[in-house]
């Protein structure tokens, strides 16, 4: 029978799993320069020139894909350390649940944070929340995938706080 501490861990695993595959199956496009992120990063730049500051939007413009694409990266590397926790744990008898949902829950704040950011260019930018380039749409993919990591970041945070308090 599953515990509701089990269910707790399932739910973060899953949460954890989402989050960094969305994440690190971007890397490579923020990192490459390819031409939608060029796009993305150019269009927010852009408006961040004409709403905030030139050099702001020149710097977010040039270096803004590198700059969130190493967050994102970081996150997803912090979200997945406690799989070496677990594998320690399981070698050795000990327990650092404690640890992994500290972990998890800094983990899923540095997720929302990263992903507040994204829903705010898609919906207070020209980007808007369905990306359009060349002719060609996203559908809004790119947008509900940065408000589901938004929303399951919190929850990752809230599950593990949770879990600490158990302790």
């Amino acid at each position: 029978m599953l515990t509701k501490n089990r269910i707790y861990t399932l739910a973060n695993w899953v949460i954890v799993v989402w989050i960094a595959k969305v994440f690190l199956s971007s890397i490579p496009y923020k990192f490459s320069g390819h031409p939608d992120t060029m796009h993305i990063f150019s269009t927010i730049g852009s408006w961040m020139a004409t709403t905030w500051s030139v050099d702001l939007g020149s710097f977010f413009a040039q270096y803004g894909a590198i700059v969130v694409g190493s967050a994102e990266l970081a996150t997803s590397l912090l979200l997945l350390s406690p799989l070496v926790l677990l594998l320690k744990d399981k070698m050795s008898g000990q327990n650092s649940a404690p640890l992994r949902a500290k972990i998890h829950a800094i983990g899923g704040l540095a997720s929302s944070g990263i992903m507040a950011g994204a829903v705010f260019f898609h919906l207070f930018t020209p980007l808007g929340i369905e990306v359009l380039h060349q002719g060609k749409s996203d559908g809004g993919s790119l947008f509900m995938a940065a408000v589901s990591i938004f929303i399951l970041g919190l929850v990752l945070c809230a599950i593990n706080l949770k879990l600490i308090k158990a302790e």
